[in-house]
């Protein structure tokens, strides 16, 4: 719907109706597996000065001349092991595209046609630029931009927050903004993770040895320069033992995805599992807190190279429990964040 100003002249243009905009965004993904799709999107993930943090004189010609000369081929086989051929799109984006539809239909319940949902990614498709292009031309005069990662990172958030801003600067007329905190240790957030655990466990025949909390990985002088991180991650694991109601020693913290040559945040999830089968701990299940969406390092970095390295090691039962994804008790536990944000903006439902 549009309208005209009060007292505006007869040739003023029509405008939309004043809308709040709720934009949620996530890491992104390939717009398909052959070569080109891959480079292109690795070459934008692995450009970004948040994620490899090196001067551009050095990082630029071994990212351009080697890294994206042989990586496009092994990253292009491990996304078609996972593809969503039917849609013809990743997993991140079949369940981002669930999780928003199920948030769209809470926000409208709740708020009718005042709220405008949408998703964006950091990189590749859609990108956080045309979406936002989006949202202002159909009236949002305010948005609250989410970014789905339950804990902050340098490399995660503060880089989705970057393009948001410079979006935002392309704007002639620029909408108030906010932008929502993580999420790490909210209790809602706590219970959705604990419920997921309980289901998994009760679906299996014996009870895991140990759960392995297996988060992404960041190089160890981020945390040393000030990243909070780290710390975050180990309080979900302890958030989430104490509401399971489970001693010291039943969760263990480890990071994944480990890339380049130095010293990344230990333990290593791959080495970690392996010692375990090595220690007689035959039975293990892995969750991923950090992951809001099940993507390319769940799905075959966890099910696939870290499953392996357990059973190649001896172990014989590896449970994966699956990411929150479009869970009820995670919409509703995102929805709670998104309501407490928009608090002044939009009277209470």
């Amino acid at each position: 719907m549009t309208y005209r100003p009060a007292h505006a002249p007869a040739d003023h243009p029509a405008l939309p109706e004043p809308k709040i905009g709720l934009l949620f965004a996530n890491l992104g993904t390939p717009d398909g597996t052959d070569y080109w799709s891959m480079r292109r999107y690795l070459n934008e993930f692995l450009s970004d000065k948040r994620v490899i943090d090196y001067p551009w004189w050095k990082w630029q010609p071994i990212l351009q001349l080697f890294v994206l000369t042989k990586r496009p081929f092994t990253s292009s086989a491990n996304y078609r092991s996972i593809w969503n051929n039917e849609r013809n799109e990743s997993p991140m984006m079949t369940i981002t595209r669930a999780q928003v539809a199920a948030l769209a239909g809470a926000a409208a319940a709740r708020w009718g046609d005042r709220v405008m949902v949408d998703f964006c990614m950091r990189y590749g498709n859609p990108s956080t630029f045309d979406v936002v292009d989006r949202m202002v031309a159909a009236g949002c005069e305010r948005i609250l931009f989410v970014p789905l990662y339950p804990h902050y990172a340098g490399a995660t958030s503060a880089t989705a927050n970057d393009q948001f801003f410079r979006a935002l600067m392309r704007q002639k007329r620029q909408p108030a903004v906010r932008v929502a905190p993580e999420y790490f240790a909210r209790p809602s957030y706590i219970e959705a993770l604990a419920q997921s655990v309980e289901r998994a466990y009760a679906g299996l025949p014996a009870r895991p040895d140990v759960l392995v909390a297996s988060y992404h990985g960041m190089p160890k002088r981020y945390l040393m320069e000030g990243d909070p991180y780290h710390c975050q991650c180990q309080k979900t694991s302890r958030l989430l033992r104490e509401r399971l109601g489970w001693g010291p020693g039943a969760i263990d913290t480890t990071f994944q995805s480990v890339f380049g040559p130095e010293e990344w945040l230990k333990p290593y999830t791959v080495e970690h599992v392996a010692a375990l089968a090595q220690q007689g701990k035959k039975n293990i299940a892995v969750i991923s807190p950090a992951f809001s969406a099940d993507c390319i390092e769940t799905l075959e970095e966890i099910n696939g190279e870290i499953r392996e390295a357990f059973e190649h090691a001896g172990g014989e039962s590896f449970t994966y429990i699956p990411c929150l994804n479009d869970d009820a008790a995670h919409i509703a536990a995102l929805m709670e964040l998104v309501a407490e944000n928009l608090a002044g903006w939009i009277a209470p439902e």
